[in-house]
């Protein structure tokens, strides 16, 4: 009987969906649980978390589990039977036989955002999909929120099935998952396609040439120098010279841009006007957006 248990046990574990998300799936009302109790198989019992939380047992009494992981669970209902004097040592496992169907939430920068219905969980890619997808402006970056948990995990989602490792990640029923926005950076002055540009929604960002790409290029007019504007802390401005020629040469390094920085590349000195810094870096909110 004690290695059909732990074969169990063990069975349990490679049939869960990622080990290392076992944890995560908590016990909830209408959840279907079972119990069984090693060596007294009289005390094994099938029922449903009431309402309230709580889980009836065999020989009378109830325990409070709603919340609890299974193990948790387990060692709840091992104290009560001692509590009650009905084993000395009692060994329990209480397993998740079906889960009440709830809601999971998704967020943000996808193409239908509501609450869809789940009751096993689902890996996370697979509920994106449900959802319609990315949207063009979503950065990949998502969020989620575990069921009766403040904290908060990060994973990125890659758009590469091999790489992706939202592949492995699972949502449980309660969780909430959001899609956050990319930033945007901006590229004004004489260059082809002046506006604002959502940043890479990759991991490796975005860089000062490749925002000044992704905008077409320079005009031919456009002088080889150029400013990057950086807006630090509300109002307070920082401009960074670049010599783009030399950039482009190799000679000097290309530069990480972050949200909301301002590429500005000067027209040539007959056409060029004068601007205030401030007044270009103000001006960036109301350039059109280009979405890739």
């Amino acid at each position: 009987m004690k290695s059909a248990l732990l074969l169990a046990v063990l069975c349990s574990a490679l049939t869960l969906p990622g080990l290392g998300q076992q944890e995560s799936l908590l016990i909830g009302a209408g959840d279907q649980v079972h119990v069984e109790v090693f060596d007294t198989p009289e005390l094994n019992s099938t029922s449903r978390v009431d309402d309230h939380g709580d889980l009836p047992l065999l020989m009378g009494g109830n325990v409070h589990i709603a919340g609890m992981t299974p193990e948790q669970a387990s060692d709840v209902v091992e104290q009560n039977l001692v509590h009650r004097r009905l084993m000395n040592k009692p060994q329990v496992m209480v397993t998740v036989m079906k889960s009440a169907t709830q809601n999971v939430t998704v967020f943000g920068q996808v193409v239908r955002p509501a609450a869809y219905e789940i009751a096993t969980p689902r890996p996370l890619t697979e509920l994106i999909a449900q959802a319609g997808g990315f949207t063009e402006t979503a950065d990949h970056h998502v969020t989620i929120r575990r069921n009766n948990s403040k904290t908060m995990e990060t994973v990125f989602v890659s758009n590469d099935p091999k790489t992706d490792l939202g592949q492995n990640v699972y949502i449980y029923p309660g969780d909430a998952v959001t899609v956050p926005k990319q930033g945007l950076v901006y590229i004004l002055g004489d260059v082809k396609r002046a506006g604002g540009f959502p940043m890479n929604s990759d991991q490796s960002g975005m860089t000062v040439l490749q925002a000044v790409a992704t905008a077409g290029g320079t005009a031919n007019t456009a002088k080889g120098q150029a400013l990057l504007i950086r807006r630090e802390h509300g109002d307070n401005i920082k401009k960074i010279p670049l010599n783009l020629s030399a950039m482009q040469k190799g000679k000097e390094p290309d530069i990480a841009m972050q949200e909301n920085d301002v590429v500005y590349v000067p027209f040539s000195f007959l056409k060029n006007g004068a601007l205030e810094i401030a007044g270009i870096a103000a001006s960036a909110t109301a350039a059109m957006i280009y979405i890739k």
